[in-house]
């Protein structure tokens, strides 16, 4: 089968396609035949071998996938081949076949095609429980986002708004990002790439700040982010797109019982109950329309490298998809 490895860490140009075998499965495993890829910043973490947990070469990327079961462990009950189905796996996703675990399947419900199912899992989840589980929105409290445009960003402005939250704030640096970002359900949009943006966010609050704040560029945003907080607020880590490191004093949150919290999705997936319900509930969410998917692109497989290049480069807003 077709695939795309890298052997080495670097940038985009380190993506190479191979020729490899179909993986095998085990008596609890699926074969997909891979329709849609979802590409995600964990791919070019990965790739740099800067992602939370070592990657081991070769390695191929891609945790979310979307496709037709191909065929099935002897093990497993109810699925059946050709089933269209959304997972999320632990790499090899970039590539016409995957083994995923069959209790990790999801089906995909009719009327919603592959490149759409694929938009949802990784950013989907990401969204639905940095604003649920870890950052606790409550109804009528405000929202940060950070990358209003992108996966991540356009996705958990329509979460907050579909949860309760009373406004959402987001950041764009563009003004096509931040209108793209209004379109999604911001009550505002901020340009963080001018000096002092933060203060500006302090006066959307009327100077109170912001109840939950999603962070994933690291550095000099972390720390602006940080005095974005109102009372009681809560700042979700969920990357470090920059690849900056900050310095912090962690006791500086204490005098506004302040919070920082990370989020690494992998630790969700193991509870494999609290995934398929939430995922469920997304996949309701966009059935009936209350949720909208940006598609900012379809590109070949052999493209890998490419996106990789505009995702990085902030080129992109709403999803990217990979077919083979």
């Amino acid at each position: 089968m077709k695939a795309i490895q890298f052997k080495q860490y670097g940038g985009p140009g380190v993506l190479e396609k191979v020729e490899t075998e179909r993986p095998s499965l085990n008596e609890n495993d699926v074969l997909i035949e891979i329709k849609a890829i979802g590409v995600n910043y964990a791919d070019t973490a990965r790739r740099e071998g800067q992602y939370v947990v070592p990657t081991k070469l070769p390695f191929i990327p891609g945790a979310e996938v979307a496709g037709v079961v191909a065929e099935i462990g002897s093990n497993v009950q109810g699925v059946h081949k050709g089933m269209r189905v959304i997972t999320l796996i632990e790499a090899g996703g970039y590539a016409e076949y995957a083994v995923a675990a069959a209790d990790m399947l999801i089906p995909i419900p009719d009327g919603i095609d592959f490149e759409n199912a694929v938009a949802l899992p990784l950013q989907g989840l990401s969204a639905y429980h940095i604003l649920q589980t870890m950052g606790r929105l409550e109804k009528g409290e405000s929202v940060l986002v950070h990358a209003g445009a992108g996966g991540v960003g356009s996705l958990a402005i329509q979460l907050a708004k579909i949860f309760g939250a009373g406004k959402v704030i987001a950041t764009a640096s563009t003004p096509e990002k931040r209108q793209f970002a209004e379109q999604m359900g911001a009550d505002d949009t901020v340009d963080y790439t001018k000096d002092n943006w933060e203060e500006e966010v302090r006066k959307l609050t009327d100077g109170k700040g912001v109840d939950v704040a999603l962070e994933m560029v690291g550095g000099e945003v972390f720390h602006k982010t940080v005095e974005c907080l109102a009372a009681f607020g809560r700042l979700v880590i969920y990357g470090a797109a920059s690849g900056e490191r900050a310095t912090f004093y962690p006791a500086s949150l204490m005098k506004r019982n302040q919070s920082v919290i990370g989020f690494f999705l992998p630790q969700i997936m193991k509870k494999k109950s609290l995934l398929q319900t939430s995922l469920t509930e997304l996949l309701e969410y966009l059935s009936s329309g209350q949720l909208e998917l940006t598609i900012g692109g379809v590109y070949p497989l052999d493209e890998a490298a490419k996106v990789h290049e505009l995702l990085q480069g902030r080129k992109t807003k709403g999803k990217v998809v990979l077919v083979p």
